[in-house]
């Protein structure tokens, strides 16, 4: 018998109708049993498990592709947030650098305004130009002169001391020397005992020269203007004392002292009046003693 040309029932199968009505029957079946008794979800469940590698699988170059994109999107995005915060950085610390200086300028106008209201004399406020051409001299330009009717040899400052002094008056500008040029002379006084001195620049800075070695000067004393040689105001602050060294075998003290004006920083300034002198008294007449043949006889000459 030849069973490889017998068609089994699996082979041939019942008739299409019948397999419809079976097919039908099932469904009904595992309609009902899964709405009423819940049969398929266990059975979903392991088929969804079992089937949870394959979906990894299938899903995996999207998201790999999803994922790159979304990482160079967050690179770019950041690339450019981090330009962006750098330039809004650097505006930020421009602004705050003009805000600070327009601050610092508006607290020297203010004090100079309020130096000049306590003055008597008709005391000017200049700004600073630039300072001189000569590398070795310690000069500015202000912007007031002839125009101003400023005066060679008026003193000007600011609001911590006594900046220089008007040497050249042009007529819409004028040079102030400053008080640590090395050709600049100062009359001061201690003003912790009134003792008087003089102040030389040297050329960046100054210090107090020929004061006796019984001098009474410390470190941290504040040097003062005299006023005694008509020029500058008597109290103006000008430097404070730094540093003294009294060596035995010299005849001075040597004393080194810090300017208190902004002698490289300052912009604005105040030009101040110079004092008025008194004429001075005419001296008495000299004695002139004369010889004679006969002995000595002295006159008065005027």
């Amino acid at each position: 018998m030849d069973f490889a040309n017998t068609p089994s029932f699996f082979r041939s199968g019942p008739p299409p109708a019948a397999r419809l009505a079976m097919s039908a029957v099932a469904s009904i079946a595992l309609l009902i049993g899964d709405s009423h008794y819940g049969l398929m979800e266990q059975a979903r469940e392991a088929l969804s498990l079992a089937l949870y590698p394959v979906q990894r699988a299938v899903n995996l170059p999207a998201q790999a592709v999803r994922h790159a994109g979304d990482y160079l999107t967050s690179q770019t995005e950041l690339k450019q947030e981090n330009t962006e915060l750098r330039t809004r950085q650097l505006q930020m610390s421009a602004q705050l650098s003009r805000l600070q200086t327009l601050e610092r300028e508006l607290n020297e106008l203010r004090a100079l305004n309020a130096i000049r209201a306590q003055r008597d004399d008709s005391a000017q406020i200049a700004e600073t130009l630039y300072t001189g051409r000569d590398p070795f001299s310690y000069k500015i330009i202000i912007d007031k002169g002839d125009d101003a009717k400023l005066q060679a040899g008026q003193p000007v400052v600011d609001p911590r001391g006594l900046l220089g002094q008007v040497t050249r008056v042009q007529p819409l500008t004028a040079e102030v020397t400053l008080v640590i040029d090395k050709n600049q002379m100062v009359p001061v006084m201690i003003a912790r005992t009134g003792e008087r001195a003089i102040l030389y620049g040297y050329g960046g800075g100054v210090e107090l020269r020929y004061l006796p070695q019984s001098s009474d000067v410390k470190e941290n004393d504040q040097v003062v203007t005299s006023g005694l040689d008509g020029l500058f105001p008597e109290g103006i602050p000008v430097a404070v004392v730094s540093k003294v060294e009294r060596n035995p075998g010299a005849a001075f003290t040597r004393v080194s002292t810090v300017p208190l004006a902004g002698v490289q920083q300052t912009r604005y300034v105040l030009v101040l009046q110079a004092r008025e002198t008194r004429a001075r008294p005419a001296e008495a007449p000299a004695i002139v003693e004369k010889k004679t043949r006969g002995g000595r006889k002295a006159a008065a000459e005027e």
